[in-house]
C-alpha cells in the first residue's frame, strides 16, 4: 500500500485552508456588496415624502429659486423624512443645476428618485384659473395673483400702463375689456406679461367673424360692445331680460338720450350696496355718471359675462326706452316704450321699497 508524501499532503492541507479563506472573503464581500446594494435601494427606492396624512399637496418653486431654495422649502414645510439620502440622490441625479420653477404636486411616500425625477424634468400641474365677473381692477389683479405667480402689483402697473396697453388696442380704462370669464389653464409660474399675453390670445379668440359681425351690425367696437354689456350685467342676472335691457340702452344712444344707467351711479360712488338711487346720487360728478355725462362710459363697470355681451349682440327688437325693476323682487324687470308708462312702473316699485323700508 502506497503511502502519501508529507509534503504533498500538507501542500493539500494548506490548499484547503486557502480555499476556505478565499470563500470567507468572498462571501464577506459579497454581504458587504449586498447591504450597500440595499442601502442605495432605500435612498433611492424607499418612501421619503411625507404629508401629515395628506394624500397629495403641493410645493411652488418660484421662478430664480436655487438648490437650496428647494431643499428650505422641502425642510421648513417637513417633507422630507431622510435629509441626507435626498440630498445624495439631487446630486447624484444632477439635481442641483437644473432646478426649474413651478407647482407641483407631492404624493405621500413618494421615493427620492421619483420626486427628483419630477423636479428635475419641471413637470409640474396646471392652475385651473377662473374668474368671473370682477368689478375694479384692483380686486380682479388680486384674484389673479391668488392664483398664479405674479403678484397683483406686477398686474396692476400693467393694468394701469397705456403704454403697455396700447399693443392690444385698449387703455387703463378699457383694460378690462380684454378678460372674457372662463376657466383657463396656466402653468403657476406664468409672468404677468405672460399672462396679460394669453388672455389678449383669447379674447382674438373669443372674437370671432359672427361676433365682429354682430358687433358692426349695432355700430359698435367689441371694446364698446363689453362696455355696454358691463353695464347689463349689473342690471341683471336673469338672462331673460338681458337682451332687452340691452335694446333699451341702444334705443337711447339712438335717439340721442343719456343711458341713464344706474348701476354707473354705483360705480362712480364706488359703493355697490346700494340698493336705492336717490337726486343726491344722481349729481354726484364723475366721468362714469351716465345720468350727467352722453354715451357709454370710458371703460367696463364690470368685467361682464359671456351670457351679457351676448345679450349686446342679439340685436333684440323692440323700442322700449325705459325699463325698471319689479315691484316682486323677482329680479325680472318692466319695460315701457313711453315714460308714462314708465312713471307708473317706477311708481309700483318705490312704494315696494318702501315697504319694505329700503331707503338707501
Amino acid at each position: 500500500m502506497n503511502k502519501q508524501n508529507p509534503m504533498a499532503k500538507k501542500k493539500k492541507k494548506e490548499a484547503g485552508i486557502v480555499k476556505k479563506i478565499a470563500y470567507t472573503l468572498l462571501a464577506f464581500v459579497a454581504l458587504v456588496i449586498g447591504i450597500k446594494a440595499y442601502d442605495l435601494y432605500k435612498e433611492i427606492k424607499s418612501p421619503n415624502v411625507q404629508l401629515s396624512g395628506r394624500d397629495s399637496d403641493f410645493i411652488y418653486i418660484p421662478t430664480g429659486s436655487g438648490y437650496n431654495d428647494v431643499v428650505n422649502i422641502l425642510y421648513q414645510n417637513k417633507i422630507i423624512i431622510d435629509k441626507t439620502s435626498f440630498e445624495w440622490v439631487a446630486k447624484k441625479k444632477n439635481y442641483t443645476q437644473n432646478v426649474k420653477p413651478g407647482r407641483y404636486r407631492l404624493k405621500e411616500g413618494m421615493s427620492n428618485e421619483t420626486l427628483v425625477n419630477m423636479l428635475r424634468s419641471g413637470k409640474q400641474e396646471p392652475v385651473k384659473l377662473v374668474f368671473n365677473k370682477v368689478r375694479i381692477k384692483e380686486k380682479f389683479a388680486e384674484v389673479i395673483g391668488n392664483q398664479i405667480e405674479a403678484t397683483p402689483n406686477q398686474l396692476m402697473t400693467l393694468l394701469n400702463s397705456n403704454l403697455f396697453l396700447a399693443k392690444y388696442g385698449l387703455n387703463r380704462e378699457t383694460a378690462l375689456c380684454m378678460f372674457i370669464p372662463n376657466t383657463y389653464e396656466f402653468y403657476w409660474n406664468t409672468s404677468a406679461e405672460e399672462f396679460m399675453e394669453r388672455m389678449y390670445k383669447e379674447y382674438k379668440k373669443f372674437w370671432t367673424e359672427e361676433r365682429k359681425a354682430k358687433a358692426k351690425a349695432i355700430g359698435k367696437t367689441p371694446e364698446e360692445v363689453i362696455i355696454l354689456a358691463s353695464i347689463v350685467e349689473e342690471e341683471t342676472n336673469i338672462n331673460d331680460d338681458k337682451a332687452k335691457i340691452a335694446r333699451v340702452y341702444l334705443n337711447r344712444m339712438k335717439k340721442g338720450m343719456r343711458l341713464q344707467a344706474c348701476p354707473t351711479i354705483k360705480y362712480a360712488m364706488g359703493d355697490f350696496e346700494l340698493q336705492r338711487i336717490l337726486i343726491k346720487h344722481l349729481e354726484f360728478e364723475h366721468p362714469y355718471n351716465t345720468y350727467l355725462h352722453d354715451g357709454l362710459p370710458p371703460g367696463p363697470i364690470c368685467i361682464p359675462m359671456v351670457s351679457s355681451i351676448d345679450a349686446v349682440l342679439k340685436n333684440d327688437k323692440n323700442n322700449y326706452l325705459y325699463f325698471c325693476a319689479k315691484d316682486d323682487f323677482s329680479g325680472h324687470h318692466a319695460f315701457a316704450s313711453t315714460l308714462e308708462q314708465h312713471n307708473q312702473n317706477a311708481e309700483k316699485y318705490q312704494r315696494a321699497l318702501n315697504r319694505n323700508r329700503i331707503y338707501h
